[in-house]
């Protein structure tokens, strides 16, 4: 199954919200000859929309009934016909009218007004009610029990196939309906419950993290160590993954860091073992992408960073605890630069003001020991202290 950009027109190979292509099929002939939609559902469950609201979209621009039975609409339509038309309802019932994101949820304000509330930038836009599906989403509203908030827009959006992950997709697993919708809440709630936990824990004065659970240590050795564990222990899905990504890189560099494989090649690796959602994932690239020359090489690799991190603080401080791992453990010798690699990282947009205040503030053991965290934050402090002082001349002003 081949997959495109939810908004056709953004031809970023690194965007990263996906949707398969529409696959149509002719049944019938005569007066009686229909076309099945046969992956309506997995199409409208990346977009965030019920197939029934896609279906009545399909047959009031193509003027023909439907029928949810199958998803059949009446007459022949072939794939770029339907695939065109569904451009048309992902432009109006999808995308932000603002920011183009697909992140949006179908509210309905007041008896006849439909509007779509953005997840990623927060603008709420109206919906054109003259359009004949707006009376029909009136008429049947969305489901309200299923809006998760903002993780769970940008799961539905990125996860397409119905909660199966693209590598799932390509080796042929299959799922129904029902327990695609399970896993996918189960796991909002697992991910909702570590944030929580995380946020209490900064709320504190200090931060001390119990364990080293969510830190990944990315050295050739302890790559290698994990895979023998492999013969005699059950690692989790995600050990196992991040295991092999590491493998991955350690294989395609070559001992070297010229010879990392591309910014498109790594994205297309994250994609393919379903770690584009994991913040570890940003961990792991802070760690093995840079060298002596630091500085040089973010600005080299800031377009995949950049679509990882997206402004999402859980992936910002990923990034974070990667480079104090990278910088703490691998190469000490670099700390005393830790200024400049934030204030380019802070320019490239890579961290945000209220993050790294938060990190530099308190000590952590979450990926390093704790000496070695306070002797990455006092390093840090030059570039602390400057976000201090910008935002208190702001306030002033």
């Amino acid at each position: 199954m081949s997959f495109v950009n939810i908004c056709r027109d953004n031809t970023d190979p690194f965007y990263r919200y996906k949707m398969p292509t529409l696959q149509a099929k002719v049944e019938g002939r005569g007066n009686g000859i229909k076309t099945s939609i046969v992956n309506l559902a997995e199409v409208s469950r990346a977009l965030g929309r019920p197939p029934s609201y896609v279906l009545k979209y399909f047959g009031s621009e193509l003027g023909a009934q439907t029928s949810m039975d199958r998803f059949l609409i009446n007459g022949t339509h072939d794939n770029n016909e339907l695939q065109d038309c569904l451009d048309g309802f992902i432009n109006k019932f999808v995308l932000c009218a603002a920011c183009k994101n697909p992140e949006t949820e179908i509210q309905i304000k007041g008896k006849d007004d439909l509007q779509r509330d953005c997840k990623a930038c927060g603008r709420v836009t109206i919906i054109d009610p003259r359009h004949k599906l707006s009376s029909y989403i009136l008429k049947n509203p969305p489901d309200s029990s299923s809006k998760k908030g903002k993780k769970a827009a940008t799961a539905t959006a990125n996860v397409v196939g119905g909660g199966k992950s693209i590598s799932d997709i390509a080796s042929g697993h299959k799922s129904a309906d029902g327990q695609n919708g399970e896993a996918a809440d189960d796991d909002d709630d697992i991910l909702t419950k570590k944030i929580n936990a995380e946020a209490a824990a900064l709320s504190k004065q200090t931060v001390e993290v119990a364990d080293d659970d969510w830190a990944v240590d990315m050295s050739k050795e302890a790559i290698e160590a994990r895979a023998r564990e492999l013969e005699g222990l059950n690692l989790s899905d995600d050990q196992t993954k991040f295991n092999d990504f590491g493998e991955w890189l350690l294989n395609e560099s070559k001992d070297s860091k010229d010879d990392l494989p591309s910014d498109i090649d790594i994205y297309k690796k994250i994609v393919e073992l379903d770690i584009i959602e994991n913040p570890e994932t940003v961990q792991v690239l802070s760690q093995v992408l840079f060298d002596e020359d630091i500085i040089e090489q973010i600005d080299e690799h800031v377009g995949l960073l950049a679509k990882l991190i997206n402004g999402q603080a859980e992936f910002e401080k990923s990034y974070l605890g990667g480079l104090e791992r990278f910088l703490g453990l691998e190469k000490p010798d670099l700390i005393p630069t830790l200024p400049k690699i934030l204030a380019v990282s802070y320019d490239k947009d890579l961290i945000s003001e209220e993050v790294a205040l938060a990190w530099g503030s308190k000590v952590s053991k979450k990926y390093v020991p704790k000496d070695v965290s306070k002797k990455v934050r006092r390093a840090a402090k030059p570039f602390i202290n400057w976000l201090k002082e910008a935002d208190e001349e702001s306030d002033d002003e």
